[in-house]
């Protein structure tokens, strides 16, 4: 299955494991990378720059297969030094970096003249256009149904990813809802060149986190996601709990959320803590509609085998018919 991402990232398979805090970690990346999608390193998972370039290098001791690192540019708490970690993932000869948040542009010209490919996360049709006009290579379309940051529009890709087709003219990749074989060929018949899968990975054998948050999510529903920050207006779709409850009570409030009121609710440390010791409720935690979807917890070669498998027959049978051919239905 070559599409113009595969060609352009030198990946078997038009799948890319997105960045994703705290669980974007040398054992996932290359165990994505290994199985013949784009793994990913999250570069702000890592306390400092220096810790950065020591998981790249213990990445690259794990897979000697394409993989990049996200750097996401949002508000934080604490400062961050984000030009530090452009230094590190430059000089380490990393490839292909995803970026997301803020405006990529200022740090696109070091980017550029090392050779990198760059793939940045919008959620907005104006926001896609500006990436590529300011030179990014690829786009990541995140439609509302989306983990993290959906952005303020409520879009979703069912209208996102035909307005990319006839609109951009660089590959695009949808992400947001995306976790088997029926969404990856829906995404390429809507224009896409591959999807970019997060929560999906997170209920994975290899993901570095605790089981107990692999299983709610194989329990969970689609309707087990809540959108917090909204009257912020930093919208996050994230699991439901009962800490996302008392932030959404205290949103709901009359008059303007004042973050300090929610500040100690909505701690990454504590979210940190939901991952390694697998309590629920804990912290916030991101995850996106696509839980309704998931029922198990595979390797990632199992998952993207499956994933390619069930898209090939879907395109080669099922789709037939716009062809006279005989329609087959899966199971």
């Amino acid at each position: 299955m070559q599409t113009r991402l595969t060609e352009m990232l030198g990946i078997k398979h038009p799948i890319v494991q997105g960045g994703m805090q705290w669980v974007g970690l040398a054992e996932l990346a290359s165990a994505v990378s290994n199985a013949g999608g784009l793994g990913i390193l999250t570069a702000l998972t890592q306390p400092t720059p220096e810790d950065l370039e020591k998981e790249i290098r213990r990445c690259r001791d794990m897979t000697d297969k394409p993989f990049g690192v996200n750097l996401t540019i949002l508000p934080t708490i604490k400062p961050v030094p984000y030009e530090e970690y452009a230094r590190v993932i430059i000089e380490s000869g990393i490839k292909i970096v995803e970026t997301a948040g803020r405006n990529p542009e200022p740090f696109l010209p070091p980017y550029k003249a090392a050779g990198i490919t760059v793939i940045h996360k919008c959620t907005s049709i104006r926001h896609s256009l500006k990436a590529e006009r300011i030179g990014c290579d690829v786009v990541s379309v995140d439609g509302f149904e989306c983990a993290g940051h959906p952005g303020e529009d409520d879009i979703t890709n069912f209208i996102l990813l035909p307005l990319a087709a006839r609109k951009l003219s660089i590959p695009f990749l949808a992400s947001g809802g995306f976790g088997d074989g029926r969404g990856l060929a829906a995404a390429l018949a809507l224009g896409a060149d591959g999807i970019n899968m997060g929560t999906r990975f997170m209920a994975t054998q290899e993901a570095p986190i605790h089981d107990k948050v692999k299983q709610a999510m194989v329990e969970a529903s689609e309707l087990d996601t809540a959108l917090i920050y909204r009257t912020l207006r930093n919208t996050a779709r994230v699991f439901r709990n009962d800490i996302v409850e008392q932030v959404l009570e205290i949103e709901s409030r009359p008059g303007q959320t004042n973050f300090e009121d929610i500040r100690e609710l909505v701690k990454g440390v504590r979210g940190r803590e939901v991952y390694s010791k697998g309590d629920l409720d804990r912290g916030v935690w991101s995850a996106g509609m696509v839980v309704g979807l998931i029922d198990d917890v595979p390797t990632c070669r199992e998952l993207l085998d499956r994933i390619v498998g069930e898209a090939e027959t879907i395109i080669a049978q099922r789709l037939a018919q716009v062809s006279g051919g005989p329609i087959h239905e899966l199971a």
